[in-house]
């Protein structure tokens, strides 16, 4: 069957790589990325230069805090990347690396048997893949069998994107692949999962391709899960927003409400924690600063998703969309939903006091003027 072939094909991409395993966290410098580059390869046993030629690539396009992270599991994972990103300074920072750098979209997709795009929104999808430089530029054959984009856009996108994919030709059919195909493959786990690996994919499409694509998937994250068909990871990753945020506000108003009446946020954690109010927003990112450590909390509400992009700003990539995206869907299914134009409210207006840059956890100190745990 094909779906054999095709899997076979993408366990080919793997090959050992004396790539960096870049990481780029606040504090390091070029210096000490440089030199842990430099441990690296000297310790490495990777394959010989005509070994690596045959060997099959994988492109990554968007490198910001998500993308950058994900790459470098690929490459952690032996993975042969190649890179781009409109960011300059990105692009030196993995060129100084080792780490191949494409200056465009079409040169990434000239290099690569698949490519991974991870982008701040539908139109930078758009002219990624459709633009003057992007992967289906002139509707020329294509080299990749495969493109996944994990950015976090509408479903009509994905899906308009999807069928320009499928229009186009393959450069040599291999491994009973007769074109190009598209998923959509968008995650949830925010920066701290893409650093540790445990990311959860959201995949529409082909489910043959699915399959076929699941080892690059955990190789970026520990869940893959199939949604159905072309647009419908990027449907469920809008609901998945969706209730990110109203959960958040939830808790981070029962939490001041527990402040009002005299219960510490951290007794009033271990309540909801062990009883029916439990979630990611009490037990996992905690909106409290004092409570857990390694949350945007505990660093003044720093690394963490910024809250305009839960409202639709276009600002450079982050944990998830914004609420502006299941806004419109609702409208367009004709869909009653209350607490999604609430928390559009209420995330629009700390964006307006000036915390846009925050993460969105900060609507617990700077919406509901909530307290510190001492």
């Amino acid at each position: 069957m094909a779906i054999c072939g095709v899997r076979a094909s993408l366990s080919l991409l793997k090959t050992k790589s004396p790539f960096f395993h870049y990481v780029p966290l606040h504090g390091f410098s070029s210096s000490q990325l440089s030199s842990q580059f430099e441990n690296q390869t000297s310790s490495s046993n990777g394959l010989g230069d005509d070994e690596q030629l045959n060997e099959k690539s994988v492109g990554f396009i968007g490198l910001g805090n998500m993308g950058s992270r994900m790459a470098n599991n690929l490459i952690k994972n032996g993975y042969k990347v190649a890179v781009h990103d409109i960011n300059c300074n990105v692009m030196k920072m993995f060129s100084d690396m080792g780490v191949p750098t494409k200056e465009t979209p079409f040169e990434v997709a000239e290099a690569s048997d698949v490519v991974i795009t991870m982008l701040p929104s539908s139109s930078h999808v758009l002219d990624v893949y459709t633009g003057p430089n992007g992967l289906l530029r002139s509707a020329n054959p294509m080299r990749p069998q495969l493109l996944i984009d994990s950015s976090t856009i509408d479903p009509q996108t994905s899906r308009k994107v999807s069928v320009a994919v499928s229009n186009c030709i393959l450069k040599e059919k291999k491994d009973h692949w007769e074109k190009p195909v598209m998923l959509d493959a968008p995650v949830s786990g925010g920066v701290l999962a893409a650093e540790a690996g445990t990311l959860t994919f959201m995949v529409g499409g082909s489910e043959d391709a699915y399959l076929a694509a699941k080892p690059l998937f955990l190789s970026m994250g520990k869940n893959a899960i199939y949604c159905g068909g072309a647009g419908t990871g990027s449907a469920a990753k809008i609901c998945n927003n969706l209730a990110l945020a109203v959960s958040m506000l939830g808790v981070s108003e029962a939490f001041v409400l527990g402040q009002s009446l005299g219960i510490s946020a951290g007794t009033l954690t271990k309540v909801l924690n062990t009883s029916s109010a439990r979630c990611w927003s009490s037990d996992s990112y905690n909106p409290v600063p004092g409570v857990m450590e390694g949350v945007p909390a505990s660093r003044n509400y720093t690394g963490g998703f910024a809250s305009k992009l839960m409202v639709g700003d276009l600002a450079y990539f982050s944990l998830a969309k914004d609420l502006n995206l299941a806004a419109t869907s609702a409208k367009e299914v004709g869909l009653q939903c209350p607490l999604t134009y609430q928390a559009q409210e209420i995330y629009t207006e700390l964006c307006k006091d000036g915390h846009e840059n925050k993460d969105f956890s900060c609507v617990f100190r700077h919406y509901y003027s909530g307290q510190d745990e001492l």
